[in-house]
């Protein structure tokens, strides 16, 4: 080290000084000792302090003011540093609002509310444009009618836009209830890479599968806040006691038309509830939001649910309307006593295939009949305006009729 040191030199001047520079990857297990002349010393220690800002400091700034993320996580911890050992300096939990006091690589350094301060990873915040979002979603959609509602089986987080790739806030957990507004269906992401795999039928033509699809529902909880979330995640509510009567299909609404009051039941609650249900296969996708009708009338000698009335294989959408009419025609004595109606729309049989938006996901249906009935006691019976006639619909499956008695097929 002391090539250049010129020969006039005394040695006497030269004296050791202990160097230690903050280099990256430079592990010393000591002080670094070596000879140095008389003012290089200071030469030597504003490097340095250079390096060390250079080195490790260049990569953090200063938040602007007023600048605020939110708590996407349902909880995490402030912490004192950005290493692996580091320290707790506060708990945050879901939508809690921080102000930033410093960008780093990836961290934000935030303060609470309460003045705590610290470190956070910025995968678990929203930035304020991406809140602001989701306020005007809620907003949007604060007047909206709910088409049913539901309740959360599993912690979910609420989507900006149908699809997994898009920007997430608020955190439900299990046992939410909220209300369901609107469907969309969009195609299952492919795992990067992967291809269809071909199938080949008996006579050996290679038939490619139909993509897969999923279904997001528009959710407000009773908070108000307002996102999408896939369909798996939530359950109508509906009671048990309806649900083994589901026979293979899904509950996609579940409306109280009226109560009837049963001293023999099990329930505590005597005032045992009617029910209209819409119902569909499991299948995401599907170009209508439910293909069976089912009213549960309650049995007041069985004491238990029966069915009253009974609609298959239609293409019915959303929403279902509940009201109270009056017999328009005047058959009963009772016929001006508004009783429970409900009215719900299906697919014309002249309207046009209904395919979902590819990028919205949302389904538009084309022309479509009201149908409205009322229910009489344990009977539904259907109301149309005088002089209608019934129009063709629309059927997922094609109905064959069958030969009358005594007609050839």
């Amino acid at each position: 080290m002391l090539e250049n040191v010129p020969d006039k030199i005394p040695h006497r001047s030269l004296r050791p000084f202990s160097l230690m520079l903050p280099v990256p990857g430079f592990r010393p297990r000591g002080p670094v000792r070596c000879a140095i002349w008389p003012g290089f010393e200071a030469f030597l220690c504003v490097a340095a302090l250079w390096v060390a800002m250079l080195s490790g400091c260049s990569h953090l700034r200063s938040g602007p003011a007023g600048e605020s993320v939110y708590v996407t996580a349902k909880q995490t911890y402030l912490r004192d540093r950005v290493a692996a050992v580091s320290n707790r300096t506060a708990t945050v939990e879901n939508g809690q609002r921080l102000q930033v006091l410093e960008h780093g690589r990836r961290f934000y350094r935030v303060q609470t509310e309460k003045g705590e301060q610290g470190w956070i990873d910025e995968k678990a915040v929203a930035t304020q444009e991406v809140f602001d979002e989701f306020k005007a979603l809620a907003q949007t959609h604060k007047n909206d009618p709910a088409v049913a509602s539901a309740v959360v089986r599993d912690e979910v987080n609420l989507h900006l836009r149908p699809g997994r790739a898009t920007e997430t806030f608020y955190r439900l957990t299990e046992g939410d209830k909220v209300q369901l507004i609107e469907r969309a269906t969009l195609p299952k992401p492919v795992p990067a890479g992967a291809a269809p795999v071909k199938t080949a039928d008996a006579l050996g033509v290679e038939t490619v599968p139909a993509i897969a699809m999923e279904d997001w529902w528009l959710a407000r909880d009773a908070r108000g806040r307002a996102g999408w979330l896939l369909s798996h995640y939530v359950d109508v509510d509906a009671p048990d006691s309806l649900t083994r009567y589901a026979e293979g299909q899904r509950f996609v609404g579940a409306y109280v038309l009226t109560t009837v009051h049963d001293d023999g039941a099990e329930q505590d609650n005597k005032d045992i509830p009617i029910y209209l249900t819409v119902l569909s296969p499991y299948t995401a996708g599907l170009p209508y939001d439910f293909d069976q009708v089912r009213v549960f009338t309650w049995n007041l000698k069985m004491h238990r649910y029966e069915t009253a009335f009974r609609e298959k294989n239609v293409e019915g959408y959303l929403p279902v309307s509940i009201k109270m009419s009056a017999d328009p025609y005047g058959r009963s004595a009772t016929a001006q006593t508004p009783l429970p109606a409900f009215s719900y729309k299906v697919l014309a049989d002249d309207a046009r295939p209904v395919v979902p938006d590819p990028a919205t996901g949302m389904v538009t249906p084309g022309r479509t009949i009201e149908k409205t009935y009322r229910l009489e006691g344990n009977l539904v019976r259907r109301i149309a305006a005088q002089g209608s006639k019934d129009e063709p619909e629309a059927h997922p499956v094609i109905e064959v009729k069958k030969a009358g008695k005594g007609k050839k097929k």
